[in-house]
């Protein structure tokens, strides 16, 4: 599991598997005195009982997860909250790898060194110096180029195998090189990236650097590197062993990191004798959502596995509830196996018609809506009703109606005015103002 340490004595796993014991129980303190603090690790350093030492060794396989660090990319290594990976680029110089070297070794910590081909060419004992030392070395191109993300990709392969052939090359134990690699400068760059995958190299990005490439103080190249990660809470540290401001910042580092209890993680790739640490695909983020935290995106609907593969059974025609008259349309073969029985009669014709010069069809224009309503009132008035306001009143008002509703609606003009004024009632002419009066 990724909690697990890789430790050297019997009596360190002892402590360790007490201390999570004993953890569970009593809320976690004894556990966190346990795996969290230096003492845990002190008995792996002798002669340096305040030493910060390297508290595990994780184990990754280049091709599960072939892009780590989230200053570029979405994963970055497995570590719990706490844990730091320390790596450092473009060595080896002596002056000052030497320096780091040997900081390093008084506080037993473990890290990761990407080397420049032309360095290694022209210092190989500082390559063999890393490998004696159980650090990790990767490579780091062979010029280290800042134009990797727009060379073309031969140039870039060139590079890539160039550093890896010098850095090889000075290795006693050639399979010692690791197959890590960081594109110089961070310049990423598909192609660059899918070459590199291609040939199962793992390419390291990083979660945040100490700006020590920069003209900054040793004070400047420390506060950012204990600010970001006290920001992050874990994660790849990236530094240069090649400025003396980095050998000056890295003890008070270092002490901080003891300080507020961190834990150094060596990183080393997997091979047939040494199987990755087991994880989960969450733990490879940096900051893994829990369900205190609400997603900002529906999740993808799941690939379900079903226990039973057995389709349900066609529609039948007799489901259909298909009509007689349709049936000459079905096929014969189809109409042999056909068991239709009619539930329901056939809607006559008749249910659908509306009659012209009707209210509804009056109704159904914007223009016509007052007018057939007094239509419709006109139509409930006795026709007893004293008065000729009464006698002509249903076809003046059928008169306006034919004039104000559209073409469709003045057909009705005749049928509205036979079958609601009386007989005897000759409609009188009217002007055409007053139709518009009457009509508003």
């Amino acid at each position: 599991m990724i909690g697990s340490s890789v430790v050297v004595r019997t009596r360190s796993w002892t402590v360790l598997w007490l201390g999570r014991f004993l953890g569970r129980f009593l809320g976690g303190f004894l556990g966190v005195l346990t795996i969290g603090s230096p003492a845990a690790v002190a008995a792996d350093c002798p002669g340096h009982p305040d030493a910060l030492g390297t508290s595990r060794t994780l184990v990754v396989d280049p091709h599960e997860h072939p892009r780590i660090g989230t200053m570029q990319y979405r994963e970055t290594l497995p570590l719990k909250d706490h844990e730091v990976v320390l790596t450092f680029d473009d060595g080896p110089l002596p002056k000052y790898s030497n320096q780091v070297l040997q900081i390093l070794a008084d506080e037993c910590i473990k890290a990761t060194f990407f080397i420049i081909g032309g360095q290694a060419k022209a210092n190989p004992e500082g390559v063999r110096k890393l490998v004696a030392a159980g650090h990790t070395v990767g490579t780091h191109s062979m010029t280290h180029p800042l134009t990797m993300d727009r060379m073309p990709i031969e140039k870039a392969e060139t590079e890539i195998n160039g550093g890896i052939e010098w850095t090889s090359a000075a290795m006693t134990d050639p399979s010692k090189l690791a197959p890590f690699f960081r594109i110089p400068g961070l310049m990423r760059a598909d192609g660059v990236e899918n070459l590199l995958i291609s040939r199962g190299i793992q390419v390291w990005s990083a979660d945040f650097p100490a700006d020590d490439w920069r003209h900054v103080s040793s004070d400047r190249v420390y506060q950012l590197a204990i600010q970001r990660l006290e920001a992050k809470g874990k994660g790849i540290l990236l530094l240069h062993d090649i400025q003396a401001r980095t050998v000056a910042a890295l003890p008070k580092i270092i002490r901080d990191l003891k300080a507020r209890g961190y834990r150094i993680v060596h990183v080393v790739p997997a091979t047939a004798e040494r199987p990755a640490t087991p994880t989960t695909p969450v733990e490879w983020l940096l900051h893994p959502p829990t369900e205190t935290v609400p997603i900002a995106r529906w999740p993808a609907v799941p690939n379900f596995v079903f226990a039973q593969t057995r389709t349900l059974p066609a529609p039948s025609l007799a489901d259909l509830n298909a009509q007689t008259e349709h049936q000459p349309l079905l096929p014969r073969k189809t109409m042999a196996l056909a068991n239709v029985a009619a539930t329901l009669p056939v809607p006559g014709r008749d249910l659908f018609a509306i009659p012209e010069g009707s209210v509804e069809v009056l109704l159904s224009t914007t223009l016509s809506r007052r007018a057939a309503t007094r239509l419709a009132m006109a139509a409930e008035t006795p026709r007893a009703a004293k008065g000729k306001a009464g006698k002509s009143h249903a076809p003046r008002a059928a008169h306006a109606a034919a004039h104000a509703a559209p073409k469709h609606a003045a057909q009705a003009k005749s049928t509205a005015s036979k079958s609601t004024a009386p007989k005897s009632a000759a409609p009188r002419p009217t002007r055409v103002a007053s139709l518009k009066k009457r009509a508003q």
